[in-house]
């Protein structure tokens, strides 16, 4: 059984910087596909950023040149460094992994971005 965990949200001020984290635990043998979605209220999920596995990456046009994602070297945990904020970044931030053709997903983490 795998389990997915993000950590790090809260509140930024519009150009601040935040990072979240996501850690995948359980029978995981190598490096496995992540990525983050996001949702804010009364929106559909939206696509932020994935990466396959050591180097191929991903960004949404909408958060491209603010938002990276990089992970541990050899490991199945996973950052998304947000930088210059926006209000409209404001939502829940989903996490998952892709094992085969099963995806996993947290239970998500807020990011509020308010003055």
């Amino acid at each position: 059984q795998v389990t997915v965990v993000e950590s790090g949200g809260g509140l930024a001020q519009p150009g601040g910087d935040l990072r979240v984290s996501c850690a995948a635990s359980g029978s995981l043998s190598r490096l496995y596909p992540m990525g983050w979605y996001r949702q804010a209220p009364g929106k559909e999920r939206e696509f932020v950023a994935s990466t396959t596995g050591e180097y191929e990456i991903n960004i949404a046009d909408s958060v491209k040149g603010r938002f990276t994602i990089f992970r541990n070297l050899g490991k199945n945990t996973m950052y998304l460094q947000m930088k210059s904020l926006k209000p409209e970044d404001t939502a829940k931030y989903y996490c998952y992994i892709d094992i085969i053709t099963e995806r996993t997903w947290g239970q998500g983490t807020q990011v509020t971005v308010s003055s």
